[in-house]
């Protein structure tokens, strides 16, 4: 589990750095910059993913493809369920790095991947639930990025941990 904190960790302080780039360059939410947000985010899961299964640059390709994927199915489906639209794709990008490892990991079979990515999408999104009041309940002496990193290490910690309760493949 050292690997699964280390790599929340790790993507946290991307995500409080993505955090501040928001609100120090005051960067308007467009579908643009969200694309972009998701693709860093996702590129980043990816190479995690890809480092522990001894395959960095495929772990790394496939990031920003499923980050551009799911930052899609957040804006399709925003019209409708607005904000709530989150959980879907943080879902959709879970499920995806679940089937991404098992690719990296050169498995044939993907019922036991797609499992493991259901799991994963269900305890980090409610964990995800848990830290969204980052965004929604704003300090009015400015954002506590200390919080921040606390905050995103506790949303992606359970996926991680999920996908990486097996040892990787020699």
């Amino acid at each position: 589990m050292a690997y699964a904190l280390i790599a929340a960790l790790a993507l946290a302080a991307v995500m409080t750095a993505g955090d501040w780039i928001w609100a120090a360059l005051q960067i308007r939410h467009t579908v643009r910059a969200g694309v972009m947000h998701g693709a860093v985010m996702c590129l980043c899961l990816g190479l995690a993913i890809g480092i522990r299964e001894g395959r960095a640059a495929a772990g790394a390709i496939a990031g920003p493809i499923i980050g551009v994927l799911a930052a899609g199915v957040f804006y399709v489906l925003a019209p409708a369920l607005r904000l709530m639209a989150m959980f879907p794709a943080w879902m959709f990008f879970w499920v995806s790095f679940a089937m991404v490892q098992a690719w990296l990991r050169r498995e044939r079979h993907f019922a036991a991947p797609m499992i493991v990515g259901l799991l994963a999408a269900v305890l980090s999104g409610l964990a995800f639930y848990a830290i969204s009041g980052i965004w929604t309940r704003h300090d009015p002496e400015g954002p506590n990025y200390a919080w921040n990193v606390v905050a995103w290490t506790f949303a992606f910690f359970p996926g991680f941990a999920v996908l990486f309760w097996t040892r990787p493949r020699s």
